[in-house]
């Protein structure tokens, strides 16, 4: 073998690329100092394109199909090198594979509390706010390969998901943050409304992404949710609202009072029990005090003008109250605990038939 048939046996004649990861956007085609043939094949796969550099300028970016690569294909080279030794000499050249494909499931998520303005949380005349966290997934592409890779690419060899990551998760968290404050939506509204911040949040950032080559496909809001002391505030009035009680003060003495009977079984003393009954009775009396004093502050609609004389009629009677201590008494206090979930069917058989022994 003459020395020209085997410098032509080392040079490269296929420029392919197969992709076995699902997080590689840029690979560069390592030549370990081989050049390649003058009319080699480059062989760009479905999903793939090729960016051909000589002498750090980019000459020609390839999509997918079979290139041949010479100096009639890409008069770039021509014009940069020169040629001295005609079209079938070798040249040296850097080639970069890059994915066009989607890139799945990929995890974002706000890292702190967004503090947002929520119209339900409003008391009196202070605006509501509430701070909320969310988390969801995303999928992005790379539309444009030149762009991509004058923009982020430079010279580095490889270029994964995690090379961008940081700024692709900031981008979509600063921009739903603005998408949840300007839709001026309720975080008990939000859960039906998830498509619409997303959408909002695809069209705020579709210029930002479409600067650096990248293009958003997919943008899905899995979860919003909220500090744990106002979930739990919240499923505590959903359960006072569905066993029909609107006095929240009357109802923390009464869930109070409860707990107390139950430890009473486990140690608890009477004067802890009778403690707990004259808080409820003291929350009751507070919650139908402040009851009262609202229902003055704000008159009901069709209520006669302040400063109307009432007409002069004698006030009802007042129920006659049953003497505090009788067996009546004991026997209403005991009913009234057993109507609000207090007692159970057997602690309240029992307790009744401990007092009616007693008399």
């Amino acid at each position: 073998m003459g020395i020209m048939s085997f410098i032509r046996s080392q040079l490269i004649e296929i420029v392919e690329w197969l992709d076995d990861t699902n997080h590689t956007l840029v690979w560069r085609f390592p030549d370990d100092d081989h050049e390649i043939k003058n009319g080699a094949q480059l062989v760009c796969r479905q999903g793939q394109a090729a960016v051909l550099v000589s002498e750090g300028v980019m000459a020609d970016v390839f999509g997918p199909g079979t290139h041949t690569l010479s100096t009639e294909n890409v008069p770039v080279l021509s014009t940069l090198r020169g040629w001295k030794h005609g079209f079938e000499s070798p040249y040296k050249v850097e080639i970069y594979f890059i994915n066009l494909r989607q890139y799945l499931d990929q995890k974002w998520g706000t890292s702190n509390p967004v503090l947002i303005r929520d119209p339900e949380f409003a008391v009196g005349n202070r605006p509501g706010r509430i701070r909320i966290r969310a988390f969801g997934n995303y999928n992005f592409r790379v539309a444009d390969p030149g762009l991509f890779f004058k923009e982020i690419v430079g010279t580095n060899s490889c270029v994964t998901t995690d090379d961008i990551e940081r700024f692709l998760k900031s981008r979509l968290v600063s921009s739903f943050t603005q998408a949840a404050s300007k839709s001026e939506l309720s975080v008990m509204d939000m859960a039906g409304h998830y498509d619409l911040l997303a959408d909002a949040v695809r069209d705020d950032i579709g210029d930002d992404f479409g600067a650096i080559g990248i293009s958003l496909t997919s943008m899905i809001i899995e979860n919003i949710s909220l500090p744990k002391e106002i979930e739990e505030a919240i499923d505590a009035a959903a359960a006072q609202s569905a066993r029909g009680v609107d006095n929240t003060m009357g109802w923390e003495a009464m869930q109070g009072m409860r707990d107390m009977a139950r430890n009473s079984h486990k140690g608890g003393s009477a004067g802890e029990v009778m403690g707990a009954g004259m808080g409820m009775g003291m929350g009751m009396g507070m919650g139908n005090m402040m009851g009262q004093m609202m229902g003055a502050a704000s008159p009901q609609q069709g209520a006669p003008p302040q400063g109307y004389p009432p007409p002069q009629q004698a006030a009802p009677p007042a129920p006659a109250a049953a003497a505090p201590g009788t067996l009546q008494d004991k026997l209403v206090k005991l009913k009234g605990a057993f109507d609000v979930g207090l007692l159970t069917q057997e602690e309240y058989d029992a307790k009744k038939g401990q007092i009616l022994a007693d008399f």
